[in-house]
């Protein structure tokens, strides 16, 4: 055997030795750890914790140190937060690629939860944008607590008038996820023809009432159960997808935002015009390669169709949290609650979150 192909099995070899490697340590899932002995230091709260990686059985309520406000920091009272489909990836630590941000074997984040509405108790001395008694709403890890500690400048504003604390909880990462999805990436225009798959979760809720505020038709596919909630937000179309398959529909959509991902990149492609976007939101659940197959065969295929293929990766932004709530409150959106629990039922809340059954939003109530 030649030299060189010598090297290049050996360096194959080394390859193949460094991805087995990389696989086993992100997949692996350390015990969970007490919590820590002794009383806290200074005034407590409860607040969701998880010390491991698992199923919701690792969620415990626990008393744990009351942050104190500094410099840029506002301190908030949660009175009302929300589930996504985000906290139990985070408990779970799944896909597995995740752990390589959350923390390898365990998290390293013990708190849980993102959205929150609330009002603030008490800022740090160089707070200008906001004052005790402000109500509220934004993202924060660890929104599942009595208290939660924001930066002034990051995912944090004010709640308008007319619109309560249940509303405003619901917003952040899923209005958020709609907006984005249809007007920075799917890029949506009066008149334009749009598609929501997963019409009647926590973002197609949103998606179809910000689409149809945007001007466009609106089509919308959910199970028989949901139908008529997603026509009465405002869907011109509604397809059951348990009797119809969008795909054999003969419709011609200039955007398709994909919540769900049942179907493959080249059926959708069969129902967008020559110059359609499609954007993906989510997709098939799994640890490793599952939830990247869609965005791999999306980079694929892209360069060689005139179709844009797009995958959302949402942000919490300020501007975009003072517009969907300028929504709420103008009319134009409506969020839909589901189900509500207390915090110490925030471990059935994932589970029913974790079920795919939730129509809108899962509210969490203090």
């Amino acid at each position: 055997m030649k030299l060189r192909y010598k090297v290049l099995n050996g360096v194959l070899g080394l390859l193949v030795l460094a991805i087995a490697g990389l696989a086993v340590t992100i997949g692996y899932t350390a015990p969970c750890k007490p919590a820590p002995e002794g009383p806290s230091a200074g005034v407590e709260m409860r607040a969701i914790v998880y010390r491991c990686y698992g199923s919701p059985e690792v969620l415990a309520l626990e008393d744990v140190e009351k942050p104190v406000p500094v410099g840029s920091e506002v301190l908030v009272k949660v009175q009302a937060a929300s589930v996504n489909p985000l906290d139990w990836h985070y408990m779970r630590g799944s896909p597995y690629f995740m752990r390589l941000a959350l923390g390898i074997g365990a998290p390293s984040d013990h708190r849980l939860g993102v959205d929150f509405a609330g009002t603030v108790e008490a800022v740090g001395d160089k707070v200008t944008l906001f004052k005790p008694g402000d109500e509220v709403f934004g993202g924060r890890t660890g929104a599942f607590a009595e208290y939660v500690l924001v930066v002034e400048d990051r995912s944090i504003v004010h709640i308008p008038p007319g619109v309560s604390f249940e509303q405003a909880a619901s917003l952040p990462i899923a209005a958020l996820t709609a907006l984005q999805a249809l007007r920075d990436k799917g890029v949506l225009q009066p008149g334009q023809k749009v598609l929501i798959n997963g019409a009647s979760g926590g973002v197609g809720t949103f998606a179809v009432q910000i689409a149809k505020s945007m001007g466009a038709e609106v089509h919308g596919v959910c199970s028989t159960r949901n139908v008529e909630l997603v026509r009465s937000i405002g869907a011109d179309r509604v397809f059951d997808y348990k009797k119809e398959d969008y795909t054999q529909s003969g419709e011609a959509y200039d955007l398709i935002v994909d919540m769900v991902g049942n179907h493959s990149i080249s059926k959708n492609r069969g129902v967008l015009k020559a110059d359609g976007r499609y954007v993906m939101v989510g997709g098939p659940s799994g640890n490793w390669i599952a939830p990247l197959k869609r965005p791999i065969a999306a980079m694929l295929t892209g360069p060689f169709v005139d179709q844009e293929l797009i995958l959302l990766l949402a942000r919490l932004d300020r501007n975009d949290l003072v517009d969907v709530a300028k929504r709420v409150q103008d009319g134009d959106v409506r969020p839909v609650i589901d189900r509500r629990f207390s915090l110490d039922e925030v471990p059935a809340a994932i589970v029913y979150s974790e079920s795919g059954r939730a129509r809108g939003k899962i509210l969490i109530e203090f």
